[in-house]
């Protein structure tokens, strides 16, 4: 059942009984639906981030921080709610651009985040040479951008511009989440990354061809022993989607004990249970995920 919070800034719903313990946070251009499958029987909410699903659209144009304070608010009245039963703050899980958000809460508010995982989740890491060699815009494109700035082409046929040599997110957007779009696409969040302070589960498709696994082991070196890196095989970016058991799993193990989490799902055949550090490769097949609109927006 859908649920208001942060005085109707944002809405979610709730899983499992009792106090939260998780709060999930979507992609770029998705919505809380994809934590179904994740978070059935585990005390949590899935919101739906301001600008998709049911919640309204920022006031302004903001970054992935702006995001980030406005989950903050909602992870305070969570706690609140709670009588103090959630003393070491909340797993915060976040796929693609929503781990972004999480990253941001987790520097900002160490005090609400217990824990990370994150899945396919862009910039986290600076680019490396590979990723700064990106195809620049099309000459027809930068020709009326060119235009455009000098008062020589109208708004109308820029947006006619942007409607035809634009990716798909930025076709899809208006409004003021464009705007967004164009801010979060420009963010580098290493900074953010090095001044985390609590466990990260990462969980990665080992076909994401929107932030592939090179990013994510770069991210686990840089974070050191608090990290662990799960390599799902066969799986894309969609892994909310294409391999809930898996961030099942790394909630469970980050929940522990009396939190009061679902058991996790029985590990399949040649897959190893929950537990250890490193690097995990998770070896159960399954069709890799496509055609997100994730996936062509925030690109590692």
């Amino acid at each position: 059942m859908l649920s208001a919070f942060a005085e109707g800034s944002l809405f979610g719903e709730r899983h499992g009984a009792g106090p939260p313990a998780v709060v999930a946070l979507h992609g770029w251009g998705r919505s809380r639906h994809d934590f179904a499958a994740v978070l059935e029987g585990i005390p949590s909410v899935a919101l739906d981030l301001p600008g998709f699903g049911s919640s309204p659209p920022p006031p302004e144009p903001w970054g992935s921080r702006g995001y980030g304070e406005a989950v903050a608010a909602v992870l305070e009245e969570l706690l609140s709610a709670g009588d103090g039963e959630r003393d070491g703050g909340i797993v915060v899980l976040g796929h693609s651009f929503g781990g972004n958000v999480a990253v941001q809460l987790a520097a900002s508010r160490p005090d609400l985040v217990a824990a990370l995982v994150l899945a396919g989740t862009p910039r986290l890491v600076a680019p490396d040479e590979a990723s700064r060699s990106r195809p620049r815009p099309k000459a027809a494109f930068r020709l009326f951008r060119a235009a455009h700035r000098a008062g020589l082409v109208g708004p109308a046929a820029m947006e006619r511009a942007r409607q035809r040599y634009g990716s798909a997110d930025y076709r899809a957007a208006s409004g003021v989440m464009r705007e967004v779009l164009v801010r979060v696409l420009a963010e580098d969040l290493e900074p953010e990354l090095r001044a985390l302070r609590c466990p990260v589960r990462l969980v990665w498709g080992e076909l994401d061809s929107a932030v592939p696994v090179s990013s994510a082991r770069r991210a686990a070196e840089l974070l050191g022993p608090a990290a662990r890196l799960d390599v799902l095989a066969g799986i894309g970016h969609l892994v909310p989607l294409d391999k809930p058991g898996a961030l099942r799993r790394a909630l469970s193990d980050l929940l522990g004990g009396p939190s009061g989490a679902a058991a996790p799902e029985p590990a399949p055949p040649g897959e190893p249970a929950p537990g250890g550090t490193g690097e995990q490769a998770l070896g159960e097949q399954a069709p890799a995920g496509g055609g997100d609109p994730d996936a062509t927006a925030l690109p590692a």
